[in-house]
């Protein structure tokens, strides 16, 4: 029988001259191909593999396989088995396929994805190449399979100390400051190396992977229960590692592939400081719309960790602000979506941090009033419990804008609560030329109002007054009895109540005193203000008899 040769161009790399029928028998393929080519008039016959899984090399080992009559024992090892196994599939080189089912020709697909499932058990360093391996033969290796396998076994030595040589941990804790990597690469490795724990030795080998590969695989850790804080600690290693000279396309699917990991580990596991660290890498590269909004709700669940500096962010180009203080609004209703209004202890923490944002913004003077108000007012009632924090930031914002009308003052104004301001800012806001008056006569009547039910407060939860006592003989007690015995007390804390009311009394006629003042400095001001009219109505008056006396020479002329 004459033997049919067959020219394969794969990959356009290299061409490989075949006996047809040899591998015909086991790639369906091949066979296919052979059979679409046959009008041509060309000898010998050639067939084009475009896209073919591992190249010329992997063509090669298939060829070996055929020609052997897939009885090569060796054929299929931990080094090969997911090249072969997508070779196979492209192929066509199925169990099931006529030309093998009527030869009984033993299948590569059944070989390869037996020695797959011996993965769990090869080297470390082994399943690591695989999933390298893998990653250049997709699609492939997902449709096939081999990825998930490969994914799977490098999850399971991962849960296990490090293999003989390699790394070995140390007692360093989880907060040691061997995790606080450099961006360079060298340096970090050495610190990993010489001082990690036993569940993180497996970081620098990982490094080297692809964005998709590191989200396929720290998704698996997860699935499989591993402790969240390591998942993201590895992320941000990751990303220190790798982010230092990156292309911007690069950085880009790096930070999706992390943040959408971390968008769902615990809220404890992922560190603000990185976080932030992130928002900064991202700003140039414009991550989708999703990636973004999953880094902005992560932000505003951590905002009670964030600090000024962090919250410091510049605006973006051509808006002509200093700050992105839409981007804190955000950060803040993500906060308070996350349940924060159950939690004083945060709520009050962030009602702090925004107190000092809003001092630092409020200088600048692209800022607009309608935003410093949504700022001022983003927090519910329960997050400060003092107000002098606002009302200064408040006075710096009416000083640098000096051209706001007493309306927009007021509207802004409306974010102060008077009740929670401390009685020194009260006065200071009394004699505040920069404030509108309604607002420091609010705030003195609010004040007013304050100390009155101090003093006047339900007669239940005070004591009532002593009767007065008698005469004195001109003996000096120590101590006072009353008809139980008892001693004296509770008499002690009356006087301490009556002493208080005499304070309170003193403060209530102090700012009884400011509050005439008020009203002195508003009629003063009517007064001054019904003077200026009548002397511009006099001015008026002048300016048009100056006006028609020296128009009458031109008329008599």
């Amino acid at each position: 029988m004459s033997r049919v040769v067959l020219e394969v161009d794969v990959n356009g790399e290299e061409l490989f001259v075949v006996d047809k029928d040899i591998l015909a028998r086991f790639c369906g393929r091949i066979t296919r191909l052979v059979v679409a080519g046959a009008a041509s008039a060309k000898r010998p016959p050639r067939v084009a593999l475009h896209g073919f899984p591992g190249g010329a090399e992997a063509f090669e080992l298939v060829a070996r396989f055929c020609y052997g009559g897939g009885g090569c024992s060796g054929a299929v090892t931990a080094a090969n088995a997911c090249v072969l196994r997508c070779a196979a599939e492209f192929l066509d080189m199925a169990a099931d396929a006529p030309e093998a089912a009527s030869t009984a020709a033993p299948s590569l697909v059944s070989m390869a994805e037996k020695a797959l499932e011996e993965m769990p058990h090869w080297p470390w360093h082994t399943v690591v190449d695989a999933v390298k391996q893998c990653q250049r033969l997709l699609p492939l290796a997902d449709t096939t399979g081999a990825f998930d396998a490969a994914v799977a076994a490098l999850v399971s030595h991962m849960a296990v100390p490090p293999p003989a040589g390699d790394a070995t941990p140390t007692n360093s804790s989880p907060e040691s400051s061997a995790f606080r990597f450099s961006c360079d690469t060298k340096s970090s490795s050495l610190s990993l190396r010489g001082s990690c724990i036993s569940r993180t030795w497996w970081f620098e080998d990982l490094v080297s992977l692809r964005p998709g590969t590191v989200e396929r695989v720290a998704a698996a850790l997860v699935a499989r229960g591993t402790d969240h804080r390591i998942v993201a600690r590895f992320l941000f290693y990751y990303l220190k590692c790798r982010i230092a000279g990156a292309s911007a396309e690069d950085k880009k699917a790096m930070l999706e592939a992390s943040v959408t990991v971390m968008s769902g580990l615990d809220r404890s596991a992922v560190s603000c400081k990185g976080l932030f660290g992130i928002l900064r890498i991202a700003a140039p590269l414009k991550l989708t719309d999703a990636c973004q909004q999953r880094l902005i709700a992560m932000i505003g669940r951590k905002l009670d960790h964030a600090t000024l500096d962090n919250l410091l962010v510049p605006a973006p180009a051509g808006t002509g602000s200093l700050y992105d203080v839409s981007l804190v609004l955000r950060f803040l209703e993500a906060f308070l979506r996350g349940g924060a209004h159950d939690e004083p202890a945060r709520l009050k923490k962030v009602g702090r941090l925004i107190d000092l944002y809003l001092a630092e913004v409020a200088p600048d003077p692209s800022l607009r009033p309608a935003k410093f108000l949504e700022l001022a007012t983003a927090l519910p009632a329960p997050a400060r419990d003092c107000h002098d924090a606002l009302y200064r930031a408040i006075d710096v914002y009416f000083q640098v804008h000096g051209r706001l009308t007493e309306e927009e003052k007021m509207k802004i104004c409306k974010g102060l609560s008077y009740e929670k301001l401390s009685p020194e800012c009260c006065k200071h806001l009394a004699r505040n030329g920069g404030f509108p008056t309604r607002a420091a006569v609010q705030a003195l009547a609010s004040q007013h109002t304050v100390l009155k039910s101090l003093v006047l407060r339900d007669p239940a939860e005070l004591k009532p007054a002593a009767p007065s006592p008698p005469p004195s003989t001109g003996k000096r007690r120590e101590t006072c009895y009353d008809d139980d015995g008892r001693g004296g007390a509770e008499n002690d804390g009356q006087v301490i109540l009556y002493a208080g009311r005499l304070d309170l009394t003193l403060e209530n006629q102090n700012l009884r005193s400011l509050l005439d003042g008020m009203h002195w400095r508003v009629m003063e001001l009517e007064k001054v203000c019904s003077r200026m009219k009548t002397q511009m109505t006099k001015m008026k008056a002048r300016r048009a008899g100056s006006r028609t006396a020296r128009s009458l020479p031109r008329m008599c002329s």
